[in-house]
């Protein structure tokens, strides 16, 4: 039975790690050790800002909607509250976008719900 070495597959192992870490600086973009433990972290961090970058876009969006409802003489919290109170389904994005863009159709939610 002839022997079988593993060392290409650590090689490549090592290899695709270091390609993950293109671009980082100092030893840990060459050093196995160093590099390992910065992708491990990269990608919690990463994980972790994709929740942050959507609970930034709603809070943009909320800011938003405040300014465009003031106005027509309501704040934020009471136009939500008409909006729930009405049965309008329109997510905070929608009246963002609605706010920014088309005016004239976010009047007439406004109206529609005071």
């Amino acid at each position: 039975m002839t022997r079988i070495k593993r060392g290409m597959l650590h090689a490549k192992r090592r290899r695709g790690l270091l390609e993950h870490t293109k671009g980082f600086r100092w030893g840990r973009k060459s050093k196995i050790k160093l590099a390992r433990t910065a992708v491990m972290k990269a990608g919690a961090h990463a994980f972790a800002s994709r929740r942050v970058k959507k609970r930034e876009f709603r809070a943009n969006w909320n800011v938003n909607i405040n300014a465009a409802v003031r106005a027509f003489d309501l704040n934020y919290s009471r136009f939500i509250g008409l909006l729930k109170k009405k049965n309008v389904i329109l997510d905070r994005k929608i009246l963002a976008k609605l706010a920014e863009e088309n005016s004239k159709i976010f009047a007439a939610v406004v109206e529609a719900v005071k």
